[in-house]
């Protein structure tokens, strides 16, 4: 059985192999290819019917996506609000609040569990043969693997958003600092950053500036930016901002007063990782490193000694 999928899957890639290799034969014909897909749309006659209409859209938009979107409902209907609540919180602090809604995290959740579930029972009672238990136990395993990975996903999108806005945030203060001192507002300012930048941060201050336009308080809006990103730099600087507005301090000297301690900050924080560099470091050394030193240089001897019958009493 093992033989088969072997030649099962030798088949499938010189297949795919050969199939890239008749694309990327293709020449070039010297059409542009955005006029040529606009004028077949051109000649294209408008459907008469709603079945025809259905049947002009893709395999992917007539069932793939309907079936993912029901798929998506069913399970969020079972699901408990609070679970729910949680998991539009972790799409907020990773930033795809916009393109992503809890009903789509759970599908993907369910649909990669069926898959990896499925994919793990025909692979450890069709092509391995791993008798019962072992079989039953790596089904589970990777329908478990399927429940989780979205969650870790998410989570590791999180981890680098909030990593990314910690080292933008120094940057983003000393232009923010320039752009007051220099005698422009606070608001301003946040416009500048918007437009140089390109960021999560950056996109942040823009979103601060369109619900300052439509009516929002700047207190508000700064609040709501640091609940949205649970960054405790970010917390603490709205914070100065806020009560420097409230006690009538001046924004420029708050500012220049964050910039130098987000540097000092950023500077502690690379201090900190080059000295965990070293215990980092010991792990791969001890089990990785070093073995292949001590058999590269113990290995002839230990052979030297077998081959004499120095060692030939154990």
């Amino acid at each position: 059985m093992d033989m088969y999928a072997i030649v099962g899957l030798i088949v499938a890639g010189v297949v795919l192999l050969g199939g890239l290799i008749i694309v990327g034969m293709r020449g070039d014909t010297g059409e542009n290819p955005l006029e040529k897909r606009l004028a077949e749309y051109g000649d294209r006659d408008l459907p008469q019917s709603l079945e025809e209409l259905e049947l002009s859209l893709s395999m992917q938009e007539r069932v793939i996506i309907p079936m993912y979107k029901a798929l998506a409902n069913f399970a969020i209907r079972f699901t408990p609000e609070n679970q729910i609540e949680t998991v539009r919180r972790q799409i907020e602090l990773a930033g795809k609040s916009q393109s992503m809604e809890p009903t789509t995290f759970f599908g993907q959740r369910i649909a990669l569990t069926l898959a990896l579930g499925v994919g793990a029972f025909i692979v450890f009672f069709m092509v391995a043969d791993w008798g019962a238990t072992k079989g039953v136990l790596g089904t589970v395993g990777g329908a478990a693997l399927g429940y989780y990975l979205p969650m870790l996903q998410l989570q590791g999108q999180i981890s680098r958003r909030k990593d990314g806005i910690v080292k933008d945030l120094p940057n983003a203060l000393d232009l923010l600092t320039i752009c007051v001192e220099a005698g422009l507002g606070f608001e301003q300012a946040m416009g500048k950053v918007y437009e140089k930048w390109d960021n999560d941060l950056a996109m942040a201050f823009g979103r601060v500036l369109q619900e300052i336009q439509l009516g929002k308080r700047r207190s508000e809006a700064l609040r709501g930016m640091s609940h949205n990103m649970d960054v405790p730099d970010v917390t603490s600087f709205v914070a100065a901002l806020v009560q420097a507005e409230q006690l009538g301090v001046s924004i420029a000297k708050i500012l220049r007063i964050q910039s130098d301690q987000m540097r000092v900050k950023r500077r502690q924080r690379a201090q900190e990782k080059a000295q965990q560099a070293p215990v980092k470091m010991l792990f791969p050394m001890v089990l990785l490193i070093f073995p292949s030193i001590w058999l590269v240089l113990l290995g002839p001897s230990v052979i030297i000694m077998l081959e004499s019958g120095v060692m030939g009493g154990f």
